[in-house]
């Protein structure tokens, strides 16, 4: 531990895979920071991956979970027993520059208003590509669809320093986020019911409507293999997607804006439903339906998300909306020809 250097605790979030985690392990022991803690919180693993750590790593803290609590119920468990003053979410299947972290503890450090930040993500296996999950710091249209600097729905731009600049973004990606930790105490930790995506992005509105901005920054760098944990077909992951999107718009937004932006948000849900149906993308389909039959039947959740939404509020729509995509992503995508963020940002922010 150096002294005067601040602590950054690292969580990751794990359920089987040793092999995965052993390279992200092995990778983080080369980072050149100075202080940090690495915590492992099992989801219940049943491949051994407990007794790998207990014997590989000993000076690593583990947390032995009974159930798989999915990466919001993971990392908020790992964050009640961190020490630092800065919380790092890291996805196990990530490695690392080995000077990674100092850039985003200078940059957190350098301005109180910062909340949260990501690093650069570029795809492990092709590492001139944006990777999928966050590119160069995350975006969403005002219909709460995401994309990022570097990646528009499965279009990845290469990095040719088009993104190298450290500006505000409106999430910063799960894969590798890091928060302060007193703010993530106040607004209220990761909401479980997400279990897995976007969750992140539910965290990052909730600070943003605090008075805070999320950052990333590109000095910073880390390789991710995307689609480990989860397919990038199933029928969970566009289950998942859709509805933990919905959840976000429907508990996010005051009410006038809910009803303005949610009755044209699901007519894009039909316009979604229909492409998959012409493709014959069976867990497309069964993925967006049961996403909106959850969503009917959990009026109450929604409800109790946008109470303790309200309690923290500190800024109006308007002000929120502004770091938001003023249209639809996907009519700039898919009927425009918009595939590279540069030309999404020239047109609408």
């Amino acid at each position: 531990m150096a002294e005067g250097i601040p602590e950054v605790s690292i969580i990751i979030p794990h359920w089987n895979g040793i092999e995965t985690l052993s390279e992200c392990l092995d990778s983080l022991k080369l980072s050149t920071y100075q202080n940090i803690e690495i915590i492992i919180s099992d989801n219940g693993s049943t491949d051994g991956s407990q007794d790998w750590l207990k014997e590989n790593h000993p000076d690593i803290l583990l947390l032995e979970h009974d159930d798989n609590y999915g990466y919001a119920g993971g990392c908020n468990r790992g964050a009640l027993v961190a020490s630092g003053s800065f919380l790092l979410f890291l996805n196990n299947d990530t490695i690392q520059e080995p000077d990674w972290l100092e850039p985003l503890v200078e940059r957190i450090e350098s301005d109180s208003s910062i909340a949260a930040l990501q690093p650069k993500i570029l795809n492990y296996y092709e590492r001139d590509l944006f990777d999928y999950a966050g590119g160069c710091g995350g975006h969403m249209d005002i219909f709460c669809f995401p994309f990022a600097r570097g990646r528009l729905f499965l279009d990845q731009e290469k990095d040719i320093g088009q993104y190298n600049s450290a500006e505000s973004c409106f999430w910063a990606s799960g894969t590798a986020i890091m928060v302060r930790r007193e703010l993530f105490e106040i607004v209220g930790s990761f909401d479980e019911i997400f279990f897995s995506h976007m969750e992140e992005i539910d965290l990052c509105w909730r600070m943003q409507a605090m008075g805070y901005k999320i950052w990333v920054e590109p000095q910073s760098i880390v390789y991710h293999k995307n689609a480990v944990s989860m397919p990038m077909y199933s029928h969970w992951k566009y289950y998942l997607n859709h509805r933990n999107s919905l959840l976000m718009l429907l508990s996010n937004y005051t009410i006038p804006v809910t009803f303005y932006v949610g009755i044209i948000r699901l007519m894009l849900e039909v316009v979604a439903l229909g492409y998959a149906a012409v493709k014959l993308d069976i867990n497309h389909i069964t993925g967006i339906l049961r996403a909106l039959g959850w969503i009917l039947i959990h009026p109450h959740t929604i409800v109790n998300k946008r109470k303790h939404a309200r309690k923290h509020r500190r800024l109006q729509d308007r002000k929120i909306m502004k770091n938001m995509l003023n249209g639809s992503i996907a009519l700039a995508y898919y009927l425009l020809g918009k595939k590279t963020y540069s030309e999404i940002k020239s047109k609408v922010f």
